[in-house]
């Protein structure tokens, strides 16, 4: 799954695992159990713990649970207490996040959202069955989604600032590796590596000329007053990322931006004009400015994307598959003959060769094809797990030999695109327990995350001694995982 958006992203979007819902505010002065009841009288809801000056409801709690079922989430305890605990824990973190001025940016929150929006209609099978599922239209659950997607995100940013400065000695780590029971060593999933050669399918004039005209009457209709830029970007701009707020962008820098993209946006200075028709590497775009503020940029652009025809595909798919054949065969493919030196003849046409003459993959062809990824921890690497891959790479990447070279096949790159591809299978390491001397970086990143759970627990600890809590009766002998809350 790809979508656009012309923030370029380096890592993968966290994906939402579970909502963490708005709490009531009160006061001190009200720290005490509060019932909500109906008109006969029966309990409905009721503050049970107070956090500083926040409340936990009985109902944020129930969401909480039927939330953490949906994700297949599983508490450490009993649920009943080790739900509210966390939410507390999660107030902890938000409050000194806010405190802190932990920013989120408005992109990050609609890719974020809309991340969590198709991976739920994925699961559940449909749009439709999810609104019947919350009982709410799309736009009321992605309403809904937006704070506590934002709070989630800041309480991330507040835990990652207080260990970002956390580091392991090597020492640490074959330490905690000599000391580590047998049936505690981590168990290294199989990974892979994997070299691509990607094409994108050649779009007819004609088809670009039809969304290129598309603009040119959105921008028209515009001008005349017949329609705002919001309305029409709500309406046909195919970045989904930023279609339903009127194809605004949050203030950017233009580093963070196509170049093409950025050349223009940075450009305009009125903001009634719209501007030229820009193709960027996801499409074709008009802008409108909103405002600058220093070296950022804040406006809303329209993306209309060409349709790639099936025989547009065909042909790639073809190219690709002789390309394929030549390298299986370790010869020149008959379409490059005539560009090679007779007195430097190739001896051997290798996946290498292959990769410099015909690869459109700009983040790859420069490194003989080697796909690499970014881990959670921001390493950068050419070691995958298939779960970590493409899917449709995966998919043809788990069929292969070391050294082998696929059949051509057709899939959506990250920047939306449809490309045709053909990958070879350049290394597999098999799943196995870790070693120390093989896998040290698995060890080092199992060290590092330990040391940075403690930090984080001893910060929770040192912060409860410091907030006024108050909980209802009930939570008193509850086993927590967090000393203090019971005074």
């Amino acid at each position: 799954m790809s979508k656009f958006n012309i923030l370029k992203m380096n890592n993968r979007i966290v994906v939402l695992l579970f909502t963490i819902y708005c709490s009531l505010f009160i006061s001190h002065a009200v720290a005490q159990t509060v019932a909500q009841t109906d008109s006969i009288g029966t309990v409905v809801d009721e503050v049970i713990w107070v956090v500083g000056d926040e409340a936990i409801l009985k109902s944020d709690v129930e969401a909480m649970r039927i939330q953490g079922q949906q994700e297949g989430m599983h508490w450490k305890g009993d649920p009943d207490c080790a739900i509210p605990e966390q939410i507390a824990v999660q107030k902890l973190f938000l409050n000194q996040a806010i405190i802190d001025s932990v920013e989120v940016t408005e992109a990050e929150i609609s890719q974020g959202v809309e991340q969590y929006l198709e991976n739920m209609i994925s699961v559940i099978g449909s749009r439709e069955k999810l609104e019947e599922y919350h009982k709410k239209n799309i736009s009321q659950i992605r309403a809904d989604l937006r704070e506590s997607y934002r709070e989630r995100q800041m309480v991330q940013g507040m835990q990652q600032k207080l260990v970002k400065d956390l580091t392991v000695t090597p020492a640490e780590v074959r330490r905690y590796f000599k000391d580590l029971p047998q049936d505690s060593i981590p168990f290294v999933p199989t990974e892979v590596e994997v070299q691509i050669i990607t094409q994108q399918p050649r779009i007819d004039q004609e088809e670009i000329n039809r969304v290129k005209e598309e603009l040119r009457d959105y921008t028209n209709r515009i001008n005349k007053g017949d329609a705002s830029f919001q309305t029409l970007a709500r309406l046909y701009s195919e970045d989904p990322g930023t279609a339903r707020r009127g194809g605004e962008l949050d203030y950017t820098g233009r580093g963070m931006l196509d170049p093409a993209f950025a050349n223009v946006a940075f450009g305009l200075t009125d903001p009634k004009k719209v501007s030229k028709i820009v193709e960027s590497e996801f499409g074709y775009h008009i802008i409108q400015l909103i405002d600058k503020r220093g070296d950022k940029i804040k406006v809303r652009h329209i993306l209309r994307k060409p349709v790639v025809s099936d025989d547009a595909i065909l042909k790639a798919l073809s190219r690709l598959d002789t390309v394929a054949i030549s390298i299986r065969k370790g010869e020149v493919p008959e379409m490059l003959k005539a560009f090679v030196n007779p007195e430097k003849p190739i001896e051997t046409f290798t996946f290498e060769d292959a990769v410099s003459v015909f690869s459109d993959d700009k983040d790859t062809r420069n490194n003989n094809g080697l796909m690499f990824n970014v881990t959670q921890e921001g390493q950068r690497t050419s070691r995958f797990k298939l779960a970590d891959l493409p899917a449709e790479v995966a998919k043809v990447v788990d069929t292969l030999q070391i050294g082998g070279v696929s059949m051509p096949f057709q899939m959506i790159n990250e920047r939306g695109k449809t490309v045709c591809a053909i990958v070879k299978l350049k290394n597999r390491t098999e799943g196995h327990k870790a070693t120390i001397t093989e896998d040290f970086q698995v060890m080092k990143n199992l060290v590092l995350a330990k040391r940075r759970e403690e930090v984080l627990h001893d910060w929770v600890v040192k912060r409860i001694k410091s907030t006024y809590v108050r909980i209802n009766d009930r939570y008193r002998n509850c086993n927590f995982e967090y000393e203090g809350w019971v005074r």
